[in-house]
């Protein structure tokens, strides 16, 4: 059976692709990125400042007026009180320093949010789930989940606008090489919007607790050129292709739970609750980027989802060997 070749842990398998496998939010490869860097930048410069001088400030009082021998331990040092100069400085420049820091985070704050959508827009819906992320493309009717595939920004300044909802609980979408955190709340619809400059697959992650499996609330950004971008989305736009081979699996997928939770369109599996499986090996990833999409992992999350996530809201079955192989088998088509 041929299937498409998935990704190993510190190699990606598409032409031209590079896994940034340690997210640097210090290597920005994306405009909100590199606006949030710089202002990180300050923030630090200041505080840096702050501790250099605070800590000068004590280890120059320990020196300067240490013990020394033949001082009488009884007789109390000289004590100074009520320097208006001292008051007033320690008072304004702290408050100075909040508001510099205010302004400059409130303008880039703006500049991000408020950034005019170019022309050539690629839209997303993303709504989160314990422990997993829903992505949509309005524009072209594809569903997919835990990997976020988008062109690069280019010369044609090509830029993705995301709509972030919650299922659940509270998530936060975080990217750090391409945008900063933004939330996602239960009844509440948050944006935010990247372009990334390089093509590269750039690991994210969810930033805000949202359960047991907090952690392993993982997600992928497959930034691709215009034309490779344009292939995958006609990939995914097509129907799940029959295979008499995996005839018998399918009957046995169908028969199951699987369906009530599972979208595999053109089949009766039209669940709402868990992630699409139409083109469900095209993925690097299995349970939100935690093992490597191999039929062994395959296999063993069908298995027993708690062994490899525990708490997940996807139950074992308790397929027989034969079940087991019969429905891997089916989901191995799914390209």
């Amino acid at each position: 059976m041929s299937m498409n070749p998935v990704l190993v842990l510190l190699q990606v398998q598409v032409p031209g692709v590079v896994e940034h496998r340690v997210t640097n939010m210090f290597e920005p490869l994306a405009s909100p990125a590199a606006a949030e860097k710089n202002i990180a930048l300050l923030v630090l410069a200041i505080t840096a400042a702050i501790f250099v001088v605070v800590g000068g400030l004590i280890a120059y009082t320990i020196w300067r007026f240490r013990r020394r021998p033949g001082d009488d331990e009884r007789q109390e040092p000289a004590q100074v009180y009520g320097s208006n100069q001292i008051e007033v400085a320690w008072t304004v420049i702290p408050i100075l320093i909040v508001f510099v820091l205010i302004g400059v985070s409130a303008r880039v704050i703006a500049s991000v949010s408020n950034a005019s959508p170019p022309k050539s827009m690629l839209q997303l819906r993303i709504v989160g789930h314990q422990w997993w992320w829903q992505v949509e493309y309005p524009q072209f009717g594809i569903v997919t989940a835990n990997e976020i595939h988008v062109p690069v920004t280019g010369e044609r300044n090509v830029a993705t606008y995301i709509r972030l909802e919650s299922m659940d609980v509270a998530h936060s979408f975080w990217v750090p090489q391409l945008a900063g955190k933004t939330d996602l709340i239960p009844n509440r619809v948050n944006y935010t919007w990247i372009d990334p400059h390089e093509p590269g697959v750039y690991v994210g992650n969810c930033a805000e607790y949202c359960g047991t499996q907090h952690a392993r609330m993982l997600l992928r950004v497959v930034a691709q050129s215009r034309d490779d971008f344009g292939r995958w989305a006609a990939a995914q736009q097509q129907p799940v292709f029959e295979n008499a081979q995996v005839a018998q699996g399918k009957a046995v997928f169908e028969s199951l739970a699987c369906v009530n939770c599972h979208v595999v369109k053109g089949t009766p599996a039209q669940g709402k609750f868990g992630p699409d499986l139409t083109h469900l090996m095209s993925r690097q990833t299995l349970a939100a980027g935690v093992p490597t999409n191999t039929p062994d992992h395959l296999r063993e999350w069908v298995d027993d989802p708690q062994k490899i996530k525990p708490g997940v809201l996807m139950p074992s079955l308790k397929l027989t060997n034969p079940e087991l192989d019969q429905v891997v088998s089916y989901l191995e088509s799914l390209n």
